[in-house]
């Protein structure tokens, strides 16, 4: 029987820290997890980001995690992705990540990765919520915490040893988002011979995606124009996502540095299966250059996890998402926003960005249709009916998207067109039949 999960989400469990996520909520899922880790005492990495609450929810994991019969070692402030890389690296059986990604400082989460640096499947987490929620007992042989030195060096040593581009002579503009790559970053630029600028590399607990990182970069956007740097990239609070931004002050979304990734690698005859997994969001210019250069497109559900499914089940190497979570398998089975960086540079070469993006987006309209229950969409013929008919008037020239959050009480609308005019116009008589239909 499948168990079902309430406290997991997407991507691991999240909510307010002290109120939503609380310690003892932490404590509890540390020691279900080393309870149902491999092994008589597991070893669990955990790595936080910089908010505020971090530093109390790691010790209640770690807590949990020795009373479960596992030895919690403390890594400090890591990107989510050094978890998967660590684990891999060291042997571990468990990696747990304190972060709540892009969000506000006020929330945090936490989430696992297993042995192999993959998150954990479904069925795991949800052995895990059982647990908690049985309030199971404790292993009959404690664990321990214990700091783990040298954590930072060996992330940026294996990011190093993997992506060996020579950055003498370029000069990079890096916002850290006030988040957890905010020393990683600039160190790996460093080593590989880059002049490292950076923004938002100031935590305070609570500054963590305010005005900064990959959420915001309109931010690192505006500072292109007083830098002398020639690109810039912009991470997310736990630094598996990256945006750029070209010479000009340009803005790179993740369709961009998928599609420049793509055609180097394709060139290079190192694209794994010619092909790239990327999701029903990403950009209609995307699929038009990728059918130019002859890579083959799957498209999957929004959501990292099913891009990286997807690239598991086709043995390709490369995807991503149009939000910068970009999955390069012959680094890690994860997303990383620094490693997708250094993809980028490996790209470009000795080129400028803006002369080496293969793709041309279309214009891009969303809009969100509150409504009660997402779910009647599916039974809604009349907005299907207009659906049908926007498509095909855009045939050839573009495409509509419909479809229910997955988070909340929300119809998602997305139209791409070739002009923006065109955008809002289709998208308009979309919502007006979303809320006709089920309003």
């Amino acid at each position: 029987m499948k168990l079902e999960r309430k406290l997991f989400g997407t991507d691991g469990v999240r909510g307010i820290a002290g109120t939503e996520l609380t310690a003892e909520l932490a404590l509890s899922l540390g020691r279900a997890a080393a309870i149902h880790a491999t092994g008589d005492r597991p070893q669990v990495l955990v790595v936080r980001d910089t908010r505020e609450s971090g530093p109390m929810l790691e010790a209640a994991l770690a807590a949990g995690v020795a009373e479960g019969g596992g030895e919690a070692l403390l890594a400090g402030v890591l990107p989510t992705p050094a978890a998967s890389v660590l684990v891999r690296r060291l042997g571990l059986d468990v990696g747990a990540v304190v972060s709540a990604s892009h969000n506000p400082w006020q929330h945090n989460g936490i989430k696992f990765f297993g042995a192999d640096g993959r998150k954990l499947d479904d069925e795991l987490e949800a052995r895990i919520e059982s647990h908690v929620a049985e309030s199971g007992a404790a292993s009959p042989s404690v664990g321990r915490v214990r700091i783990l030195e040298g954590s930072l060096d060996d992330y940026v040593r294996e990011l190093t040893a993997k992506f060996r581009v020579d950055l003498s002579g370029r000069r990079i503009l890096l916002d850290c988002a006030h988040g957890a790559t905010y020393r990683a970053a600039p160190l790996v630029f460093e080593r590989l011979g880059a002049t490292v600028e950076t923004i938002g590399a100031e935590p305070d607990g609570r500054n963590i995606n305010e005005g900064f990182g990959s959420t915001n970069p309109e931010t690192i956007a505006e500072a292109m124009a007083s830098s002398e740097a020639e690109v810039g990239f912009a991470f997310d609070g736990d630094g598996d996502r990256v945006i750029a931004v070209d010479g000009g002050g340009v803005i790179r979304d993740g369709d961009e540095l998928i599609a420049l990734s793509a055609s180097h690698l394709s060139r290079a005859g190192r694209l794994q299966g010619s092909g790239v997994a990327v999701t029903v969001m990403s950009n209609y210019g995307f699929h038009g250059a990728m059918k130019d250069a002859g890579i083959e497109v799957a498209t999957t559900p929004v959501g990292d996890r099913n891009v990286a499914a997807e690239l598991e089940q086709r043995g390709w190497a490369l995807g991503g998402e149009q939000s910068g979570h970009i999955i390069w398998t012959e680094y890690g089975p994860t997303g990383d926003g620094i490693a997708a960086a250094l993809l980028v540079m490996s790209a470009l070469g000795d080129a400028p960005m803006a002369d080496s993006i293969p793709m041309t987006k279309l214009p891009q309209v969303l809009e969100n249709v509150e409504i009660a229950d997402p779910g009647a969409l599916e039974g809604a013929t009349g907005v299907w009916e207009a659906v049908e008919r926007a498509n095909a008037a855009l045939e050839g020239r573009g495409r509509v998207l419909v479809r229910p959050s997955g988070t909340e009480p929300l119809v998602r609308v997305m139209v791409e067109a070739p002009t923006r005019d065109e955008c809002r116009q289709i998208c308009g008589r979309l919502v007006a039949a979303i809320t006709e239909n089920l309003t």
